[in-house]
């Protein structure tokens, strides 16, 4: 029997993926016995279907140094390949931790399949503030600055804020001049010593919510005039030497407050200032006290 080619118009069929088999009555096949009905097996390949994925994490918004959960899912796909936050290669289905985030991360996910590629993205934010109901007393402020030869203070301003914003310092609730201790690091930049000033003063109770601390040295040294050709930075620059908590200040929620700069509460990681995420990352701060 010579094999032959039958074209079958099909009506109301409906979009599919993959292979389906359809079988089909002959009528008038050659050597087949007479009242009996001859089939075909007619194989129809679908068009392959577009890939796509799904990608969560839970909780998308953590404390500095917890971990999340990144859940994902696809269809169409064969292979998946993770970037940004993550890297490697991945399975078309799956859940993993995150690790420690110590810093907004965002995740992708690229999925491949014979129909093209999809790619979907999740990020985890690192929340800044004490969990909700939680009594702190904070005693103290410790900085790491950079300053000239000059840097001889004995005394520090320090200031805590509530609802600071772009160009609004907010409301002070705590400030007042302090003595402080300060240690040298032994780290220099661009001809500027590094400094880390520790402020201690009576304890204040905070509850939950998101504050901005300053303390800036006050150069008392009038004798010999220095305090006229006085500079002092905070410190973010000196290869992460001697950090304290660096990475754990978000991005854009450090303020510049300068008169002689001409800076109102602007934000110090504002591309206009120079100033990068990860520059910003590194400043290098912390804070003394407890949990009531």
């Amino acid at each position: 029997m010579t094999p032959k080619k039958i074209v079958i118009p099909i009506s109301k069929a409906t979009p599919f993926t993959g292979t389906k088999k359809l079988a089909i009555a002959i009528a008038g096949a050659e050597n087949v016995s007479l009242g009996t009905t001859t089939s075909a097996i007619v194989t129809i390949n679908g068009a392959a279907g577009q890939p796509s994925v799904s990608l969560s994490a839970t909780p998308s918004g953590v404390a500095s140094g917890e971990s999340s959960t990144l859940t994902w899912s696809s269809t169409n796909a064969t292979a998946c390949t993770a970037s940004g936050g993550w890297t490697g290669s991945m399975a078309t289905r799956g859940s993993e931790a995150t690790g420690p985030v110590t810093a907004t991360k965002t995740y992708t996910l690229s999925c491949t399949g014979t129909g093209g590629s999809a790619t979907q993205s999740a990020t985890v934010s690192v929340t800044s503030g004490a969990p909700t109901g939680t009594t702190v007393t904070v005693k103290g402020i410790l900085f790491n600055v950079q300053a000239d030869a000059a840097f001889d203070p004995m005394t520090a301003s320090y200031d805590i804020r509530t609802g600071g914003s772009e160009g609004n310092g907010g409301t002070s609730i705590a400030s007042g001049t302090v003595h402080i201790s300060v240690a040298a690091t032994g780290n220099n930049f661009l001809g500027l010593n590094e400094y880390s000033i520790l402020a201690v003063f009576p304890g204040i109770t905070l509850v939950s919510g998101d504050y901005w601390m300053n303390v800036t040295p006050n150069c008392t040294n009038t004798l010999d005039g220095s305090c006229s050709v006085f500079r002092q930075f905070v410190s973010n620059t000196t290869s992460r030497t001697n950090a304290l908590h660096e990475s754990w200040q978000p991005a854009h929620e450090m303020f510049l407050n300068s008169s002689f700069f001409g800076f109102t509460w602007a934000n110090w990681c504002d591309s206009s200032l120079g100033f990068n995420q990860t520059q910003c990352g590194y400043l290098s701060f912390g804070v003394l006290g407890g949990v009531q």
